[in-house]
């Protein structure tokens, strides 16, 4: 039987045409692949931080005390003539954390790597930062205002890798309208949500959560952006001009960190980046044109309140 050619117009793709679909699509897929991975890392990051959070805050609430461990038998002395232990931390994590919390495979300042944590974290603008080691490098060693007891660390049994700062001696809020927020801060940890695998950068496996108050603990873990949302703002203004309103305006995602989460950005400026010199927080004492709200001031650590239309500071905005 004789075949017949098929009708013009219906034939097949030839090679050439093969190839360059197939190098165009390859094209797109290089172009599009890495944002598509940054979204899947951010979104499960994100969810497993939530979820460090919840589990930490629990804990702290379970325990009789978040001070006081390591303060006998001392190999220093703070600023109160009081002798207390460099160790200070493991104390807090054996014997106050691990009654409450699945805690596994303690280190000390000296093998940090055996528990997960890098030897540098990226800051929030890429740079590199060693890992610090003992309280004062934590907190840039700002005042004195803390013990400079060694860091101590833990990996819990869902894969973290959580250093820890710890201040023995810490204070509950006082009564009053400026203090050192080092003083009540109790124990502040860096955590690092895929051990060494990377990138080890802040704001994506690396965090921080800070545990304020002697009595009454507040469990915070601020997640901030890079970058600030506005500068010389108002806390309260008639045309949306002000920090708050910056924040709104940034995104679905940002809002303005209360007085507590910002309290605990400044303590970890070592592993975030540099900071503007005074932050309005939207914890409001007094609402309104005549009211007044807290802020930080980020070159000592003090905070106060201070009226909300006649200060102008900056806004660095948290995401949700």
């Amino acid at each position: 039987m004789e075949l017949t050619p098929p009708p013009k117009g219906l034939g097949g793709f030839t090679l050439a045409e093969v190839l360059i679909t197939l190098t165009i699509i390859g094209i797109v897929a290089a172009i599009t692949l890495p944002s598509l991975l940054v979204n899947v890392n951010d979104k499960a990051w994100n969810a497993q931080r939530k979820a460090l959070y919840a589990r930490m805050s629990q804990a702290i609430g379970e325990m009789d005390s978040v001070a006081g461990y390591g303060t006998n038998d001392g190999e220093i002395t703070d600023k109160n003539d009081t002798t207390i232990k460099s160790s200070s931390a493991e104390s807090f994590i054996i014997d106050g954390l691990s009654k409450v919390y699945r805690v596994q495979n303690v280190c000390n300042k000296n093998n940090l790597t055996a528990c997960g944590l890098p030897d540098e974290i990226l800051t929030m603008q890429g740079n590199a930062v060693k890992f610090p080691k003992t309280l004062y490098e934590m907190y840039n060693n700002k005042n004195n205002q803390v013990p400079d007891t060694d860091v101590a660390a833990f990996e819990t049994v869902n894969g973290e890798s959580i250093a820890v700062y710890y201040n023995p001696f810490c204070e509950s809020h006082a009564n009053i309208d400026n203090y050192y927020t080092a003083r009540i801060a109790c124990a502040n940890m860096v955590y690092d949500l895929n051990g060494l695998k990377g990138p080890n950068e802040t704001g994506k496996d690396i965090g921080f959560m800070t545990v304020f108050y002697r009595t009454n603990s507040v469990v915070t873990a601020p997640n901030p952006f890079p970058s600030d949302a506005g500068s010389s703002l108002k806390s309260y203004s008639d045309d949306g001009n002000d920090a708050a309103s910056a924040c709104i305006k940034q995104g679905d995602n940002a809002r303005i960190p209360d007085k507590d989460e910002l309290a605990s950005m400044y303590l970890n400026n070592k592993i975030t980046g540099p900071y503007s010199p005074y932050y309005w927080s939207g914890s409001v004492i007094t609402p309104g044109e005549t009211g007044t709200a807290w802020h930080v001031n980020f070159n000592v650590g003090y905070r106060y309140i201070r009226s909300r239309t006649k200060e102008s500071y900056s806004v660095r905005c948290v995401k949700r």
